[in-house]
């Protein structure tokens, strides 16, 4: 039977940083590496302690986790 096993958890921040000629927004996003145990409260935390750091707008806030199939 193949296992599912965490390799890698990725913090990913969006942000708003203008409009275009059509008046949609344009967005720009920052990939950042974090411990696979963290949970969705210390990654949500980390992303608005890191957002007041920026200029533009924090429009979401992805949690990407990368899985080795092992079979």
């Amino acid at each position: 039977m193949a296992q599912a096993m965490l390799a890698e958890t990725k913090l990913r921040l969006i942000f708003e940083v203008g409009l275009n000629e059509d008046g949609e927004p344009i967005f720009k996003t920052k990939t950042l590496n974090v411990k696979k145990e963290a949970t969705a409260d210390q990654l949500n935390l980390a992303a608005q302690a890191l957002s007041i750091l920026c200029k533009d707008t924090l429009s979401g806030v992805e949690r990407n986790d990368n899985l080795d199939i092992i079979g």
